[in-house]
């Protein structure tokens, strides 16, 4: 195994993954929700004006759908619930105001993710969403949301220590790089998303236990020893360490298991209305059928006399080249 010692952090890699990591480290305090917040959320009780901890979880599964349907990024989907987590724990939101909030959380993290080709336009998503709320009411909850947050939406989150993270131990490893798999990471980091708890926990620890849990599963002495490592170099506490290892090791049992609701799996559930499903079901059976289109058909000159008459005046002047001159510019070579 290589050594992380001061020798080999002289090197150009080991400087610029090193100096990445220390710039996560004293910026992620800045971006995590506020704990006292977060624990008014958990101990509030399920009411139907209140806002309570499943009502949230259900939210980020309702992010996640729709990450899922737009074909965004994992770093657009852990980028919405840091915003929508931070605003949750700074304001006292109501129950009937969660969905707005969920949409503009999405979109305000696509803006910031996704290439402007992906990024979805406001009304497809309200319409996606059914979130019965319109383009204005999102203008003026984005609006609030940003002034709340200070407009700082580029947040350090788990998702950017796992991947740090897992570069580092692939520099470091004479292992095979395909043994540590990044999309079962970030599909566990998902799982987490999608529960409270997990938003108290500060982002670095977090990825260090998704990591060290999938190292333990592949029995590797030598990718250990070099998350062990890495955890000296972030000063992780001992103790919070082992806490949050445990509690995400229970997430991710329960995820594996058979009866639980998958993020990755969950699908959007469509309402419509009865006579939207009259027409529909009606549509189904409206369709025209077209003409059998014949396969190894070919023109004859007739029709092909018949067809260039249709072809608009100015590309009459550059007609196709025969067969035998085409055979010529080839063999011209």
């Amino acid at each position: 195994m290589k050594d992380l010692g001061a020798e080999y952090l002289a090197g150009r890699e080991g400087v610029q993954l090193f100096g990445l990591l220390n710039l996560y480290l004293e910026q992620e305090q800045r971006f995590q929700p506020r704990e006292k917040g977060l624990s008014l959320i958990e101990a509030t009780p399920e009411t139907d004006n209140t806002l309570c901890p499943r009502l949230r979880n259900a939210k980020v599964e309702d992010l996640r759908s729709l990450t899922n349907f737009f074909g965004s990024c994992t770093e657009t989907f852990v980028l919405a619930v840091n915003i929508l987590d931070r605003f949750l724990a700074l304001m006292k939101v109501k129950p009937k105001h969660l969905s707005c909030i969920g949409v503009c959380c999405f979109l305000l993290a696509a803006r910031i993710v996704e290439e402007e080709c992906n990024i979805p336009s406001t009304h497809d998503v309200i319409r996606i969403s059914q979130c019965k709320c319109t383009a204005s009411d999102i203008k003026r909850m984005e609006k609030i949301i940003s002034e709340k947050l200070h407009y700082e939406f580029e947040a350090t989150t788990a998702l950017n220590f796992l991947h740090l993270y897992h570069t580092i131990v692939l520099c470091h490893t004479s292992e095979r790089k395909e043994i540590l798999s990044l999309d079962k990471l970030e599909a566990q980091l998902k799982a987490c998303c999608c529960r409270l708890t997990f938003s108290k926990a500060k982002p670095s620890i977090l990825a260090l236990c998704l990591l060290n849990l999938e190292v333990e599963t592949l029995k590797s002495i030598e990718l250990l020893e070099i998350l062990l490592l890495v955890k000296k170099h972030s000063k992780v506490n001992d103790s919070e360490f082992v806490y949050w290892r445990e509690l995400v090791s229970k997430c991710l049992a329960e995820y594996s298991s058979p009866e639980c609701c998958k993020p990755d799996l969950k699908k959007l559930v469509w309402i419509v209305s009865r006579r939207t499903a009259q027409n529909l079901h009606n549509s189904y059976y409206s369709v025209p059928e077209l003409p059998t289109i014949p396969e190894g058909g070919c023109f004859d000159e007739s029709e092909r006399a018949c067809n260039w008459k249709h072809v608009p005046f100015g590309h009459r002047h550059h007609p196709l080249p025969s067969p035998l001159a085409t055979t010529h510019l080839f063999s011209a070579s």
